[in-house]
C-alpha cells in the first residue's frame, strides 16, 4: 500500500552537489507524529523543484518542463508520483501517467525528477509503505 506524502522541505548549498528534499506524511494514523525522510538530490533538480514552488517562470523549457509537455502533446496525463523502492540507499520512483487510451503507465525516473514534475503539474507523491517504513528506520539509525 502506498502513503501520500508532500514536500516538506528543501535544503540547498550550492557549494555542494548534495541538496536533500524531505517528504512527510500527509495523514498519519490518528495520534502518530507524521513519518518523514529525506532525499539526496543533484543542484539542478533541487534548483528546479525550487523555482517551481516558488512560481519562477524562465525563457527556456528546462529537461522537466520538456517531459511534461511531452506527456501532454502525447495525450497523456500525469496522476501521481511514486517512490516505490529503496534499493543499497537509493530511492526508486515512476511518473504514473494515464495514457490517452486510459491505461495507467508507470515510467521509471529519479524521484528528484519525478517530484520536479510533479510539483509542476501539482500531483500527489506517494512513497511505498515498506520504502516509508525503512526510509523512517535508515534515518533513526543516522540521528544523534
Amino acid at each position: 500500500m502506498a502513503v501520500r506524502m508532500e514536500l516538506s522541505r528543501i535544503l540547498i548549498r550550492e557549494l555542494t552537489d548534495m541538496q536533500v528534499i524531505e517528504l512527510r506524511e500527509v495523514e498519519p494514523p490518528a495520534g502518530a507524529v507524521p513519518r518523514s525522510f529525506p532525499i539526496v538530490i543533484g543542484l539542478p533538480e533541487a534548483q528546479a523543484i525550487e523555482r517551481r514552488l516558488k512560481g519562477i517562470t524562465i525563457k527556456r523549457p528546462q529537461t522537466h518542463d520538456l517531459l511534461a509537455s511531452v506527456i501532454e502533446h502525447l495525450g497523456g496525463t500525469l496522476e501521481s508520483i511514486t517512490v516505490g523502492e529503496l534499493r543499497e540507499h537509493t530511492f526508486f520512483a515512476t511518473l504514473d501517467i494515464r495514457s490517452a487510451g486510459g491505461e495507467l503507465i508507470h515510467v521509471d525516473s529519479r524521484p528528484s525528477d519525478a517530484i520536479a514534475i510533479g510539483v509542476a503539474q501539482n500531483v500527489p507523491i506517494f512513497v511505498a509503505e515498506d520504502v516509508l517504513d525503512a526510509a523512517v528506520d535508515s534515518k533513526e539509525e543516522h540521528e544523534p
